[in-house]
């Protein structure tokens, strides 16, 4: 959901750094010392970033084992296809290479859901048939991977970004049961368990029949795992699951659905108007799922209007 991406992996990379390490890059984990990571303050390197960017990448430092020198971490996120990523991780790493005189490991963190197609892990220079430079980077592109892959991992993050993974749209809340199933058995605080459900349930939104799926797979649990998967679902969630009618408990998701896309909706492209907020409002559940997904590729106040329209004709 159009949330704020950047912030949202920011604080789950930063909590998680370890974990996202032993995950993507081991051989660079096994060159430091975990207890050395320090995150650099981003007012000491914010003037080197795009005007864009500046609250966005994560910069590390860390001390090498067995007489590794210290050394940087440069873990860029982005939420939507950039062609100029390979030219801007170039530039980032010079800058800061010439700032702090430190070997850069730069890594970027792919977490869009389309395009799937491989994202370039290389920027390059060539002159007739000389290569002038040739810069290479860690590309970890969450919609290469396949979800299943990871069903038996050990690392409390992997059960989180599963929810950002290679997923069919049939296997959404197959995905969902077995993410929080995963963190329900993980050895962590529970500040850092929320944090985790909180993101399976931002990238995993679920429409009706999917939330009817999840929860008869949820019921044929045991009982102490129910109950730890219960605690794990965001509070929109549960809204309206008290003993009652079908009609009252969608009634009460639907709200929370409804409140939360207006939010997003306002962060995203600005305003609304009292009209706009009718048209949102009038919006099915299956509406509100898709308008969830679209808009994050939404850019001016236009880009929600014309996708309104475009309803209305599809109706």
């Amino acid at each position: 959901m159009a949330l704020d991406h950047d912030g949202i992996f920011k604080q789950l990379l930063s909590t998680f750094l370890v974990e996202f390490l032993d995950l993507f890059a081991p051989d660079i984990l096994a060159l430091l010392d975990p207890d050395t990571l320090t995150m650099l303050a981003p007012e000491s390197f914010v003037d080197l970033l795009d005007p864009d960017r500046r609250t966005a990448d994560l910069v590390v430092q860390a001390q090498g084992r067995e007489g590794v020198a210290t050394f940087l971490l440069h873990l860029e996120h982005q939420a939507q296809r950039d062609a100029q990523l390979p030219r801007r991780m170039f530039r980032y790493f010079a800058r800061f290479y010439d700032r702090y005189d430190q070997p850069i490991y730069p890594i970027a963190l792919c977490s869009y859901p389309s395009p799937r197609r491989l994202a370039p892990d290389r920027h390059q220079v060539t002159l007739g048939t000389h290569e002038v430079l040739r810069f290479q980077y860690l590309m970890i592109q969450l919609n290469q991977l396949d979800w299943r892959t990871y069903l038996r991992s050990t690392n409390p993050l992997a059960a989180a970004l599963m929810a950002r993974m290679r997923i069919a749209r049939e296997e959404r809340w197959q995905v969902k049961a077995a993410c929080l199933r995963m963190l329900a058995g993980f050895s962590v605080t529970a500040a850092q368990r929320r944090m985790l459900a909180a993101f399976v349930s931002i990238y995993l939104p679920l429409n009706v029949e999917e939330t009817r799926r999840f929860e008869a797979e949820v019921a044929t649990w045991q009982t102490p795992i129910q109950e730890a998967v219960v605690e794990l679902i965001t509070e929109w969630e549960l809204k309206g699951r008290e003993e009652g009618r079908e009609e009252g408990r969608e009634e009460g998701r639907q709200e929370e659905r409804q409140a939360l896309i207006l939010r997003l909706l306002e962060r995203k492209v600005g305003r609304l108007s009292e009209v706009t907020m009718r048209e949102v409002l009038a919006l099915t559940p299956e509406q509100l799922l898709t308008l969830s997904e679209a808009l994050l590729e939404f850019g001016p106040l236009s880009d929600l209007t014309d996708w309104l329209v475009q309803q209305k004709s599809d109706a």
